[in-house]
């Protein structure tokens, strides 16, 4: 499976199926990454995106799943501790430390719970944190979904941050992490480097950092 961070919280998960987790890049489009499955992690407008026209299969909790489907989106609506699988990949949502509303929908419009998935495609586990702070039962998902790959993110004001990155690193437990939603603009400027020389000086996790646009393979 190859994992491309796109930028902010978007990430492409592409093997035997494609999954595309916050369909949302500053100043760009996703449109031309023609996945089979849309992730939405919660209803903020850098996270929805272009999930509405992108048209497709698309996953996300119970309030946003029926806002797509009033705009005729086949939406699948799940809720936080429950897993589905469609076309042979599985979906758990995990709790995620966040607000969350539709913003493309108006002010007021309840988006649900923002949430984090558990993502299962050929073999591989990818936990996507979504918009989160820290919280301890970070230590429950690793001990009970094992992700292979990490994707948290560090940017602070509106997240974690790198401190709290690195101990949510070390709940879960994850071979590999990616930070994510950082540096999209200057409220959430932070170095993933710190990140990484942290970690890696004191676990056996290793930190990849990606440019937008670039991509790592994983094995099962």
């Amino acid at each position: 499976m190859q994992l491309t961070w796109l930028g902010h919280s978007c990430v492409l998960l592409s093997g035997s199926k494609k999954v595309l987790i916050d369909p949302f890049i500053e100043g760009g489009s996703v449109l031309d990454t023609n996945p089979d499955i849309v992730a939405v992690t919660h209803g903020h407008d850098d996270h929805m995106g272009e999930a509405v026209a992108l048209r497709k299969k698309t996953v996300a909790i119970t309030e946003i799943a029926k806002y797509m489907k009033s705009k005729g989106i086949p939406a699948e609506g799940m809720n936080i501790g429950g897993t589905m699988t469609i076309e042979g990949v599985s979906f758990t949502m995990t709790p995620a430390l966040h607000s969350s509303f539709i913003e493309e929908a108006g002010p007021g419009f309840a988006g649900g719970s923002a949430a984090g998935f558990v993502i299962g495609l050929d073999g591989v586990k990818v936990y996507h944190a979504g918009d989160t702070g820290l919280f301890s039962d970070m230590k429950l998902i690793g001990e009970l979904y094992h992700p292979d790959v990490a994707l948290l993110p560090i940017g602070g004001r509106y997240t974690m941050g790198v401190a709290e990155a690195m101990m949510a690193a070390n709940f879960i437990g994850a071979k590999t992490v990616i930070p994510i939603h950082y540096n999209t603009w200057e409220k959430i400027a932070a170095d993933p480097f710190a990140l990484k020389k942290a970690v890696e000086r004191t676990t056996d996790i290793r930190v990849t950092v990606l440019a937008p646009g670039g991509s790592l393979d994983i094995a099962p």
